[in-house]
């Protein structure tokens, strides 16, 4: 019965009495080992669920690469129905609890990114950016390829000193603080996680950039003021689709007759729900849109789409490297939170690594305008062949790590 949902992969079971199952004619890459019928039982109702708890609680092991063994499973299951009528009906259910209201949100933020400043130090690059990065070469280090992905996004802007920058879900504060120092503009900050607020707060003060960059700690619905330019990048993951001509109109209001923004999500090739286990263990109330999807967002408000580029290859990548990491730190992690969470958090990440590889999850990056904007360059020449931007603007100061200049022209 399991075959209904993820089809045949080249995968080799083996149950509590020994007995093996394989795919006919598959070579396996893997053997998933069950502990108890209680298990098998919970494969077969909900295969995805099933699986990631009972991995979570050391009732499932994978002997042999984790990846790939996601990554043969996806494959499988392409073409086929997503969920059977028992997940669908969890993941309705799970929809309207973690649904994306003004408490609804702050509480969903609350249980991913207010866990633990230390955890997440301990596998993320020194800047602590929690999003996809961009890799100009294959021998860019995760450190280089986060600067130059801020770096990219300010050149899509093609920022200019001076200018009001709005950054929704700011995060950890990497970009705005990236913006502030090396581009000159000043910039406002959103984020409902009290912890990253705080953190960004105490690093604009070591920058000595408070005069330049506030961090506020609200629901982007309560942004007020106009910007030259808009940034929102790995946020939208957390708005819902019922919210996108919310966010639409919050953008409408906030961008100046000429303004422009960019947007990065995560997102997919048809619409279908999160993951629910992932929504339980890891995200919840998140959801990967269609670019179709997304289309809610700028069409009420006639914003011109300027630029739409897929990262899907540079964020598995980036997750390549934070698994590495985190399989590095799994000991101090574990002392932290306990062992099942070291299996939880492997999981998540070996999944969204072998989703971005196989294209079950894609990354899009969405440069848009008001009509009336003429602050974009008429070809990407500007993205790649540029001058190497200056270290620090007068003014700047602090011991932000350093930051290596990538060559762009490579990629």
């Amino acid at each position: 019965m399991i075959h209904h949902s993820v089809g045949r992969p080249p995968i080799r079971l083996r149950l509590e009495n020994g007995v093996e199952v394989t795919a006919a004619g598959a070579v396996p890459v893997a053997t998933i080992v069950v502990r108890d019928r209680r298990t098998l039982l919970s494969l077969i109702l909900d295969p995805e669920v099933g699986f990631g708890e009972a991995y979570s609680d050391g009732r499932i092991t994978v002997e042999g690469n984790l990846i790939n063994t996601l990554e043969a499973v996806y494959q499988s299951m392409s073409g086929l129905e997503y969920m059977n009528w028992y997940a669908r009906i969890i993941s309705r259910f799970m929809g309207y609890v973690q649904r994306n209201s003004l408490r609804g949100a702050r509480n969903n933020i609350h249980r991913h990114y207010d866990l633990n400043n230390d955890f997440f130090r301990l596998w993320l690059d020194p800047l602590l950016v929690y999003s996809c990065a961009y890799f100009p070469s294959a021998a860019t280090s995760l450190d280089e390829a986060q600067v130059a992905k801020m770096d990219y996004v300010c050149r899509k802007l093609n920022l200019q000193p001076g200018e009001r920058v709005v950054d929704i879900g700011s995060g950890w504060g990497a970009l705005a603080l990236h913006m502030a120092k090396h581009y000159g503009v000043t910039v406002r900050g959103f984020s409902v996680s009290h912890e990253q607020v705080r953190w960004a707060r105490r690093r604009a003060k070591e920058m000595d950039l408070n005069g330049r960059v506030e961090f506020i700690e609200d629901d982007y619905r309560n942004i007020s003021g106009k910007c030259d330019a808009l940034v929102s990048v790995g946020m939208l993951e957390h708005v819902g689709p019922e919210h996108y001509v919310e966010m639409g109109r919050v953008i409408h209001r906030s961008l100046d007759h000429a303004g422009r923004g960019l947007l990065q999500s995560m997102g997919r090739n048809r619409p279908r729900p999160f993951s629910n286990w992932t929504r339980k263990r890891i995200f919840p109330g998140a959801y990967a849109p269609t670019l179709r999807q997304v289309m809610d967002i700028f069409e009420p408000w006639e914003l011109c789409i300027l630029d739409v580029e897929n990262l899907r290859p540079h964020y598995a990548k980036t997750l390549e490297h934070w698994l590495e990491r985190f399989e590095d730190s799994a000991g101090e992690v574990s002392t932290m939170f306990g062992p099942e969470f070291v299996r939880t958090w492997r999981l998540y990440l070996a999944g969204a690594t072998a989703g971005f590889r196989v294209g079950t999850l894609q990354l899009f990056q969405i440069v848009f305008a008001r009509t009336a904007c003429q602050q974009i360059p008429p070809t990407r020449a500007h993205l790649f062949y540029v001058e190497e931007r200056p270290e620090e603007w007068e003014g700047s100061k602090g011991d932000e790590a350093p930051l290596t200049h990538v060559g762009l022209a490579e990629g």
